[in-house]
């Protein structure tokens, strides 16, 4: 019953073997290392880099493989298939890049982005703060003209390769609070050994521990006046709107990916478990339950296959974004719930990978704007 997207190619299925291969190899056995650890070790960034996993959709000419957004989707395909959410390259490349590309300087690209594909440096994107989360109108920090420098002061939270990362984007306002969004700009930042920059422990979190995401403080840091992105200051929300198409349609795929994924592994299981005479996919109400979960992955594959493929042709609005968002990543939620009951005590084990999954899985309704607010977007749109 597996579905082929129609976006898929002879090129695309050779790039996912190449894929597979790394994160069997690469990534599964080291999994519960770095969940302890709670960050990837950077070794494993430059190898990603050397396959060209980093930044894939990246044109050539700024050091990427030249691909498309079906690129990506295969990337988080095969990281949903070994259940990994430690490596951040889609936090880091599918998520942060498209901003990058749209808001830096070509100078800025021709820079960074060469270092960032190859896994050298690792690229943070700096929006959420304590007191502002899906509301990015919200944010406090600061960054104040003194000359040819920007001083940069405020704290970022819940920041996804926060830990590792060698720049950030950095969301701060530039204008008094009433100038609304107008008072909002993006700085390009360069985070080692910078002064007045620091990271907080890496935060704890009941899924996805291997990946870290930390607090950033900024005590009257300087940078200098060239780390603005874009032409002048005020463009920052813009730039960030820019981005979400490409953001939403991603979560919305990761909720895809592991409902599929979770499905396959309640099959296997629910097959092999002899239960009342026979298998517990006998029973009548084991087998509906799966009939429902399938029927609801179909659409959802069908949806998110349409808005993948208008990423790639650039067709894609934000309202459908929204949609597929919040739907997706609910019915993630949904199917989830029902393997780990259909795997009985076994899918509350971490040893089984239901188990990770459904901890992972809960932080995809909150981040990338919480889904309260998705259907508020959508609601704008009717």
């Amino acid at each position: 019953m597996t579905q082929i997207s129609p976006w898929a190619t002879p090129e695309l299925e050779d790039f996912r073997r190449s894929v597979r291969r790394f994160l069997e190899q690469d990534i599964v056995p080291n999994r519960e290392k770095w969940e302890k650890q709670q960050y990837v070790d950077r070794d494993l960034w430059l190898k990603a880099g050397e396959l060209g996993m980093i930044c894939a959709s990246v044109p050539e000419e700024y050091g990427g493989i030249g691909g498309t957004y079906a690129h990506e989707a295969v990337i988080i395909e095969e990281q949903a298939r070994v259940n990994d959410s430690a490596l951040g390259v889609v936090m880091g490349s599918t998520l942060a890049m498209p901003l990058f590309l749209k808001a830096a300087s070509e100078e800025q690209k021709h820079r960074y982005i060469p270092q960032i594909t190859t896994g050298e440096k690792i690229l943070a994107f700096a929006l959420t703060e304590p007191g502002a989360g899906s509301d990015a109108k919200a944010i406090r920090t600061t960054a104040e003209r003194k000359g040819d420098k920007y001083i940069i002061n405020g704290q970022k939270t819940f920041i996804s390769n926060g830990y590792n990362a060698d720049l950030a984007m950095v969301v701060a306002r530039t204008g008094p609070k009433e100038t609304g969004t107008r008072g909002i700009s993006m700085f390009l930042v360069e985070t080692r050994n910078r002064s007045g920059y620091r990271f907080g422990n890496i935060l704890p979190k009941i899924g996805q521990k291997g990946q870290d995401t930390a607090e950033l403080f900024f005590d009257n840091m300087e940078v200098p006046a060239d780390c603005l992105m874009g032409p002048e200051e005020g463009k920052g929300f813009a730039q960030i709107m820019s981005g979400f198409e490409i953001e939403r349609t991603t979560i919305g795929l990761i909720g895809i990916a592991n409902a599929e994924r979770a499905l396959e592994l309640t099959l296997e299981h629910t097959k092999a478990r002899e239960a009342f005479g026979g298998t517990l996919f006998d029973q009548p109400v084991v087998r509906q339950k799966l009939a429902e979960c399938a029927t609801e992955i179909r659409i959802g594959r069908t949806f998110i296959d349409d808005c993948i493929q208008r990423v790639i042709d650039g067709t894609l609005d934000n309202a459908t974004a929204s949609m597929a968002k919040w739907w997706c990543t609910e019915l993630q939620g949904r199917v989830l719930d029902t393997c780990v009951q259909l795997h009985g005590g076994y899918g509350y084990m971490t040893e089984y990978q239901v188990a990770r999954m459904y901890a992972d899985a809960r932080v995809q309704r909150i981040y990338g704007g919480a889904n309260e607010i998705q259907k508020e977007v959508v609601a704008r749109s009717l």
